[in-house]
């Protein structure tokens, strides 16, 4: 596999902002591997593979680990029901440590020497899409449960055949928090501090800005930081000199955590307002309370009453002994609809799959009924969650 992982160190370091050039990597890197890949998936013995890419270590790593948790729990379950066509379930793990060359290379893996059935993950979207091309060229369908950023699905215009998601979009999200911004808020004046490296971070500003602007909103500021930062001072500086009346932090939990610290120390008392990026244990701990009066979109609240909610939120807690997170939650609606759809598939081959998960209406999830529209994007509401006393609390739901 090294001479794949120079290859595609090399050309990822090319495309990663342009998405109408990612199946060049797999065009290369694995040539001949569609039809091997559909002869060992239909001919498969006693055990139906399925592969999960996580950052298990790394920046964010609780969103790897909490992923794993999710599908594990889910296809557990299915097991001691007999599993799918008298076949047991198998998942296979691989660790990219939050890096999208490694994200790439651990999908090959899965694909050309696993023979996995599906492709779970990633959680961010700059690893989805490195991804992407693996399970377009291999007929091997692939199912992100948190990459928000449109183009995961989508190569240029054209519809990724074998790549789906069961979270919201960007599009939708960004929209959520400007509507929930002007009209719950009643906030008048925004600065922006996004996450220049980020596909996601810039995505998710890029659709608030639109949106919030077309409410009568006004941004007044705009800075940007990359992953790994510690020290955001000078950029929350610049902030303070525009007197925002709060400030989106479309980032991941680590960073806005330290944000969160840094903007009360420098006197800033405004909301921060942001993302499905924030929500993890670790968001708490390293704010220190100092995230009090800000808010986030999410996927799920655990404080839904909806019996599917409590069920799932009792079954988690007593297997792992916490309450599951909205990476936990997703991987386990991901890992059981994608159940539903083996057992629906004609045959255990990449291509019936696909069309088992395209014909998916209505699938009842722990973060809401799920069909899929024309670019493999699920039809959802979203949740706003608030911070009160350093932990999230259900404020709202929004419809499509």
């Amino acid at each position: 596999m090294e001479h794949v992982r120079g290859l595609l160190v090399a050309v990822l370091a090319m495309t990663a902002a342009a998405g109408c050039k990612e199946k060049d990597v797999t065009k290369e890197a694995a040539p001949a591997a569609q039809a091997a890949a559909e002869t060992k998936l239909s001919s498969a013995g006693s055990t139906i593979v399925l592969g999960h890419v996580g950052s298990l270590t790394g920046n964010e790593a609780t969103f790897g680990q909490s992923s794993d948790r999710g599908f594990k729990l889910a296809i557990d379950e299915q097991n001691t029901k007999g599993g799918i066509k008298g076949k047991k379930i198998e998942l296979k793990t691989l660790d990219d440590q939050g890096k999208p060359e490694e994200a790439a290379v651990a999908a090959i893996r899965l694909a050309t020497q696993d023979h996995v059935s599906v492709i779970f993950g990633e959680v961010a979207s700059t690893r989805s899409l490195a991804m992407a091309p693996v399970a377009e060229s291999n007929h091997i369908p692939m199912i992100t449960h948190m990459s928000t950023n449109p183009k995961v699905t989508k190569d240029g215009d054209k519809t990724r055949q074998y790549v789906f998601r069961t979270c919201f979009i960007d599009p939708f999200q960004g929209t959520v928090m400007a509507k929930f911004t002007r009209e719950n808020l009643k906030i008048d004046k925004v600065a922006i501090l996004r996450d220049v490296g980020s596909d996601y971070s810039v995505g998710l500003a890029q659709f608030f800005t639109g949106t919030y602007k077309n409410l009568g909103g006004a941004i007044v500021a705009e800075q940007s930081y990359k992953s790994g930062d510690q020290d955001f001072k000078a950029q929350l500086t610049a902030i303070k000199g525009k007197n925002p009346d709060a400030i989106y932090v479309p980032g991941y939990y680590t960073e806005v955590a330290l944000i969160a610290r840094q903007a009360r120390e420098l006197g800033l008392k405004q909301p921060l307002l942001g993302g499905d990026g924030w929500p993890s244990d670790k968001l708490f701990e390293i704010a220190k309370g100092a995230l009090d009066g800000s808010y986030y979109s999410g996927h799920y609240s655990e404080e839904n009453p909806a019996p599917v909610v409590q069920e799932f939120v009792a079954k988690y807690k007593t297997a792992y002994g916490t309450v599951p997170d909205a990476w936990a939650t997703l991987a386990y609606d991901t890992a059981r609809l994608t159940v539903s759809a083996l057992e629906r598939a004609k045959e255990l081959t990449g291509p019936a799959i696909r069309d088992a998960l395209e014909q998916t209406k209505d699938f009842t999830g722990v973060t809401g009924a799920i069909a899929f529209d024309a670019d493999h994007n699920p039809i959802k509401p979203a949740a706003v969650l608030g911070i009160e006393k350093n932990k999230s609390k259900f404020a709202s739901t929004v419809n499509p």
